[in-house]
């Protein structure tokens, strides 16, 4: 089958690898229907040292069930499944604690003799506890929404979640990329009243208008703070959402939320030292969140994309076939799109 490959920093192919086959009895092999480029993927795309041994990309995929091991109970071939960006059981006991992220036989797509999902096909271990079922056919104009539930939708919720959204609350979301949009979707789902997005591109909180936010605020650093806090009465807002991963987008985070309020931060990090000082501390600021366990929520959120209360799919700008996933890699990396969806 083809499947893209991380040779190094700029280096994106697409080449033949084996085809998945059934090693253990609880695997499932699924043909890839769609997925897509994570802004998280960019971060070895900008960096990644040259290796012999290429990374195999993506971790966002749902599909077609092709062939199920002997011990798969829950799950038959034509069965169309969206997968979370982690494998789990399902049954150990963080899996229990909805921290499938955590799982003791869980891992990650791509690595380990684990195929990754922008490719044709993947063999998915511990099948049972990984997919789930959509109600749709495989041509069902629902599927780019449906999609969102691997990572960056459940990902927005996780934030709006950690933080505490309540009916009522005045949230603020830094960050216009996916992650942050699906953060304005989350709060509103949880009740905001009032969500105020940080961003300067434009068509992207444009687009987070149309989801929900009401206020947007294009400024950074201390010109943002002030401009968040002139919006709140001085005070700044109980909940913050932190959707970038970069440090300043953490420190502009401390800066705009009130006194007594919580931080949750779901960008990957892209440093190691918090600037979590005194003049913190003493405001009794909460610092919340982590990576997602997005298994934990699918069924949550499903419903809202099946009724088409919410439509997601939106973020997806640009589609390519899987030949051209490396021209999608650069448009993300170059901010010609937003969220690149790919049909293998």
């Amino acid at each position: 089958m083809r499947a893209t490959l991380l040779y190094a920093a700029d280096d994106v192919r697409v080449e033949d690898v084996a085809d998945p086959k059934i090693q253990n009895p609880t695997d499932a092999v699924v043909r890839i229907v769609l997925s897509c480029i994570c802004g998280s993927d960019l971060w070895p795309y900008k960096s990644l040292p040259h290796t012999d041994t290429p990374r195999h990309m993506g971790h966002e995929f749902l599909g077609v069930v092709e062939e199920t091991g002997s011990e798969v109970a829950t799950l038959r071939r034509g069965d169309v499944v969206v997968a979370p960006f982690v494998y789990a059981d399902n049954t150990c006991v963080y899996c229990r604690e909805g921290l499938q992220t955590s799982c003791v036989h869980g891992g990650t797509w791509g690595v380990d003799g684990v195929d990754g999902g922008q490719g044709q096909a993947a063999r998915v271990p511990y099948a049972d506890g990984t997919l789930v079922t959509l109600p749709v056919g495989e041509d069902s104009e629902l599927l780019p929404d449906l999609l969102t539930l691997s990572d960056i939708l459940c990902t927005g919720f996780h934030a709006a979640r950690t933080a505490g959204v309540q009916r009522g609350d005045t949230v603020t979301v830094v960050g216009d990329g996916a992650v942050g949009l699906a953060g304005v979707i989350s709060a509103k789902l949880l009740g905001a009243e009032r969500i105020i997005l940080m961003g300067r591109h434009t068509a992207r909180t444009d687009l987070g208008r149309a989801f929900g936010a009401t206020d947007v605020v294009a400024e950074r650093g201390e010109e943002g703070v002030a401009r968040v806090r002139e919006l709140t009465g001085g005070e700044g807002t109980r909940r913050v959402l932190e959707c970038v991963g970069l440090k300043d987008a953490l420190a502009q985070s401390f800066g705009v939320v009130r006194a007594g309020g919580t931080i949750s931060r779901v960008g990957a990090p892209q440093f190691t030292d918090v600037p979590f000082g005194f003049p913190d501390f003493m405001r009794n600021i909460t610092l919340t969140g982590g990576v997602a366990p997005a298994r934990a929520y699918i069924e949550e959120l499903m419903p809202h994309v099946l009724d088409g209360s919410i439509r997601p799919g939106r973020v997806f700008d640009r589609t390519v076939g899987l030949e051209e996933v490396a021209d999608g890699y650069r448009a993300m990396n170059d901010r010609e799109a937003l969220k690149v969806l790919v049909r293998p």
